[in-house]
């Protein structure tokens, strides 16, 4: 539905307009009745950014009057109809780091004019162009289009000063919104963060970062613990261990190795290399180790362990503190509450000796400690 301004209200804008482009070059320090904002949320390795103006509500009736509804002749410009700047004053600016993901619709990483379409019926368009230096929306253009996303608005309590924000944030995405008045524009941004962390390694490998061993097991670590591919971590993992300048085979490159192969469904693999392993572990390294296999569900594997632990550490803590574990995991209380105690009596700390004496309890209750 188109709509045009009053005569007054064009006569301001052309006033506006016509004032000394040099007086807006020197003078725009001046603070402004829309004051200038900036937000910014950070998703895994995405950075999306809004930029815009405040204006205050100033007892004026916004929706259907001050933004007027639907597209409009706003009686400057090039645009025979425009949606709503989504702020005050220069175009409203979104900026992402990555390629997102909006009402199912893909987004390319990059910078947008921000635009809105608010409908009398609680709905809303929101709008991304790819021309994000012009002012407003009096040269919107349909064909500069990057996205429109349609979107159900929201009653909320007043909000005086028009603000961006971003609520719901998880591990891949944030719900991003416009109130103003009694009315919330929102929106849900995504992002595939793994795929994106991925892309990130694979460059950085190729800078100084990749001199670094520890950048390797890294980067073979967060492939496999997020859904990367396993040959890829597999071949990073094997760099870390041998073959390059800064190669150096320890028990955690191993370690990781051992769990791709695992995960690759080769576990005769994954336990020779485990084996190898063993000797270049220290004591809290091998007791984590055992820990991880009673998480798997290896209980017997993982007595095996802890008792190689106390073999090889033999009288430091914790490798008694794992026998409890162990045998615990197993069922066989009675060593285990024997294996505690003597545990108690290493415990390095407060904080140790009081988990030890809760489970001292357990196991006296008959209960597993794991």
């Amino acid at each position: 539905m188109r709509k045009f301004y009053s005569a007054f209200s064009a006569t301001i804008l052309m006033t506006v307009f016509l004032m000394s482009s040099t007086a807006f070059a020197q003078l725009d320090f001046l603070p402004r009745g829309s004051q200038m904002a900036k937000v910014s949320q950070r998703i895994g390795n995405t950075d999306v950014t809004i930029v815009y103006s405040r204006p205050s509500v100033n007892e004026r009736e916004v929706w259907g009057a001050l933004v007027p509804y639907g597209m409009n002749n706003l009686g400057f410009g090039t645009a025979a109809e425009s949606p709503w700047r989504a702020g005050a004053n220069e175009n409203t600016i979104f900026k992402t780091t990555h390629d997102l993901t909006i009402g199912g619709k893909n987004l390319p990483a990059g910078k947008y004019g921000m635009h809105m379409i608010v409908n009398e019926d609680n709905t809303a368009t929101v709008i991304f162009s790819k021309n994000y230096g012009a002012w407003g929306s009096y040269f919107y253009d349909p064909a500069e289009d990057a996205l429109r996303v349609d979107v159900e608005t929201q009653e909320v309590s007043h909000v005086e000063q028009l603000t961006f924000g971003f609520d719901q944030v998880d591990a891949n995405s944030a719900v991003a919104s416009l109130s103003w008045e009694k009315k919330k524009i929102p929106f849900k941004v995504e992002t595939d963060v793994t795929q994106n962390i991925l892309a990130e390694i694979r460059q950085q490998l190729q800078t100084s970062p990749g001199f670094n061993r520890q950048s390797w097991e890294q980067a073979a670590n967060y492939a496999l613990n997020n859904g990367g591919d396993l040959d890829e971590a597999l071949s990073w993992a094997n760099a870390a261990i041998e073959g390059q300048f800064f190669s150096e085979k320890n028990f955690n490159n191993l370690s990781i190795k051992s769990q791709i192969l695992e995960r690759q469904g080769k576990a005769a693999e994954a336990k020779a290399v485990m084996d190898e392993a063993m000797p270049l572990g220290t004591v809290f390294e091998i007791h984590g180790y055992g820990r991880q296999l009673i998480a798997q569900g290896k209980k017997d594997e993982a007595l095996a362990v802890f008792q190689w632990n106390a073999k090889n550490h033999k009288g430091t803590w914790p490798v008694d503190y794992g026998l409890a574990r162990g045998y615990s995991a197993v069922g066989d209380y009675k060593n285990a509450l024997k294996h505690l105690k003597v545990a108690e009596g290493r415990a390095p700390d407060q904080l140790n000796k009081d988990a030890i004496a809760a489970n001292i309890t357990r196991l006296q209750e008959g209960t597993d400690i794991n």
